[in-house]
Parts: structure tokens; C-alpha cells; sequence
């Protein structure tokens, strides 16, 4: 897990500010793989985890080699949690527009972005998925979230069944027509050796600008969903299941969860859930 979470965090140095001698980074280049880390949608919270990583990465590096240079990652200055604005939801009227236009454009990367609007994944979790994770021939459509050696999942709760409705099942029934050599649901940002969530999340965010206020990502549509969810009066343990978000209510480490024909019964009645 620390190897894991540790080759993540460089790598997300390396996509902004580039593979470099350390003591070539500047504190102002810190600065902005922190604003660069906020605009992600991480919290300042996450955030800080991640510099405290790097952080620590560059220290050893220094002491072990000896480096006559200082950690640019050692002083950066993180703004209170509340002086940041929040994640914020996509409205729903947005979601429907942009599942339209992904209809009407119809390729691999408005695939992604359907899939991910009315699944609430995350973005890494959808990249990295195979074809055969998508399960089409059974009585509840829906994608089987499990690790793979080039993704892992970020919890143990993140491991689970999604059912597919709406965008999210137009979506997966496109890719699987779609009928190309590869394994993987989206070969553009995955391979047998890493699922490139970074490059994803900066071409959808790209095109997203166009059709969602400020503040809102890709990541977004996670927070969106919850709150269509509970629109819908969800129960809370079992948006938490759906999003694979933790939950540390008593009891909450046992039995095996909602069964998959009981999350349909309330992802069927999220606004926009197309007909078949």
C-alpha cells in the first residue's frame, strides 16, 4: 500500500512539473502542483497527505544521496479547509446536456464521461476497467469494480457492483459494440501496465468547461450522484456501497451489503435514467 500510494503521488509530480533532478523544483512550482492537486477536486485534506508523501520521498532522497540542495515541497502553505470552495454537485439540468452531447458525439471518450454521470465512479476506477467487467447478459446490468495489477481500488469498500442505467448502460453497450481488439474498455488511457487517470482527467476537464459551472470536474458527478441519491430517498449505507465511499458506522463491517436487484430498484428512479 505505501509503495503503491507513494509511486502515485510522484507520478502525479512528474504529469505537472516533470521528471527532474530534486534539486531543480522550486517552492513556486510546489505551489502549483498544490493548486494544480486542488483543481483536481482533491480536499486540502487529500492534499496535504499527498505533499507529506513527496515530502518525505524528497527528504530521503536528500539524506540518503547526499544532495547539497533544499525540499521544495517542505513549506508550502495549504489555506484552511473552509476557505476553499467546496466540490460542488453538477446541477441536473447540466448532466442531461452534457449526456446528450455525448450521445450525439458518440466516441470512446464521451463513453467515459456518460459511464462515470450516472455511476458516480471514479474516474481512475472507470478507466481501468476491462471488458469483461462490464456484465450486460444478466437480469441487473452492471459493472463489477475489482482491482487489477494496473489499477488498484482505493478501499475495501471501493470493491463492488455498480448497476447501469441510463447514460451509464448507453455507454458501456457503445464500447462493447464497438468491437476493437482490446481488453480494456477505454485502450486510450489503459494498458497491462498503468490506467493513465491523469491524462483522462485533464482531456475530460477540458471539454466539460464548456458545460458545467466553475468549480465543477470530472469528479463531480460523484458528488452529484449522491445527492440524486438521496433525491430519492436512498438510504445512506447504501449510497455509500454504490459510491464505495467509507463508512464508519457501527456495524457497517458486516454482512455482504444491498443485493444487486435491490440497488436497482432506487439507480432506476435517478432523474435521467434513460428507457430502454
Amino acid at each position: 500500500m505505501f509503495i503503491r500510494t507513494a509511486t502515485r503521488n510522484t507520478d502525479y509530480v512528474i504529469t505537472l512539473l516533470g521528471d527532474r533532478p530534486i534539486g531543480s523544483y522550486s517552492s513556486s512550482q510546489a505551489a502549483q502542483f498544490r493548486d494544480w492537486c486542488l483543481k483536481q477536486g482533491m480536499t486540502v485534506r487529500t492534499v496535504k497527505r499527498v505533499f507529506a508523501s513527496v515530502r518525505a520521498i524528497v527528504n530521503k532522497a536528500i539524506t540518503e544521496h547526499d544532495y547539497d540542495c533544499s525540499n521544495a515541497f517542505s513549506k508550502t502553505f495549504f489555506p484552511e479547509e473552509e476557505n476553499v470552495s467546496k466540490r460542488k454537485p453538477i446541477p441536473i439540468e447540466d448532466i442531461r446536456a452534457i449526456q446528450a452531447k455525448c450521445m450525439e458525439m458518440d466516441d470512446d471518450i464521451r463513453w467515459l464521461i456518460a459511464l462515470i454521470s450516472d455511476t458516480g465512479m471514479r474516474l481512475g476506477e472507470a478507466v481501468g476497467l476491462l471488458k469483461e467487467d462490464i456484465i450486460l447478459e444478466h437480469d441487473v446490468s452492471h459493472v463489477r469494480l475489482i482491482p487489477h495489477p494496473w489499477r488498484r481500488l482505493k478501499t475495501r469498500g471501493s470493491q463492488r457492483d455498480i448497476p447501469l442505467v441510463g447514460a451509464s448502460l448507453w455507454a458501456c453497450k457503445r464500447l462493447i459494440e464497438a468491437n476493437n481488439d482490446s481488453i480494456f474498455a477505454f485502450p486510450r488511457y489503459c494498458n497491462k501496465k498503468t490506467a493513465n487517470a491523469n491524462s483522462a482527467s485533464g482531456a475530460l476537464n477540458k471539454w466539460l468547461q464548456e458545460f458545467v459551472p466553475d468549480g465543477c470536474v470530472v469528479h463531480s458527478f460523484r458528488h452529484s450522484i449522491r445527492d440524486r441519491l438521496r433525491a430519492e430517498h436512498c438510504p445512506a449505507d447504501m449510497i455509500d456501497q454504490i459510491g464505495g465511499w467509507t463508512n464508519a458506522g457501527v456495524g457497517q463491517e458486516y454482512g455482504e451489503g444491498y443485493q444487486i436487484n435491490i440497488l436497482i430498484s432506487y439507480m432506476a428512479k435517478l432523474p435521467n435514467a434513460f428507457s430502454e
